[in-house]
């Protein structure tokens, strides 16, 4: 599948992550979750988690974080720089590739490792 069309999925997934976790761990008002949630999906934010991320990916997950992260993107960021864009979209395809081949358990395992901050 196409790594673009993966990290398409895998930023709503992340989205809900962060959302569902926010909301389960705090009696926040929307509009400070929707603040605290947008620190953490976005661009910037998701290059932040791949240094941590990397080097607990599987070689599979690995090749499909760099077709991400080097695949041609329709569109630019307006608040991040190409390279954390870049990164953003390779995580955002590993968790689309995992969100779609059932590997739910994984995807827990790898964003609750980092999910101290």
């Amino acid at each position: 599948m196409n790594p673009v069309v993966l990290a398409f999925v895998g930023d709503a997934v992340f989205t809900l992550y962060v959302r569902q976790k926010l909301a389960l761990a705090s009696d926040y008002k929307t509009g400070e979750l929707n603040r605290l949630a947008a620190q953490q999906v976005s661009a910037h934010g998701q290059s932040g988690r791949t240094d941590e991320l990397l080097p607990l990916l599987t070689e599979e997950e690995n090749a499909i974080f760099l077709r991400g992260r080097n695949a041609k993107k329709p569109m630019k960021s307006k608040h991040a720089t190409v390279a954390e864009y870049n990164r953003s979209t390779g995580f955002e395809a590993v968790i689309g590739y995992l969100y779609l081949t059932g590997q739910h358990r994984r995807i827990d395992e790898l964003l609750e490792m980092h999910h101290a901050d």
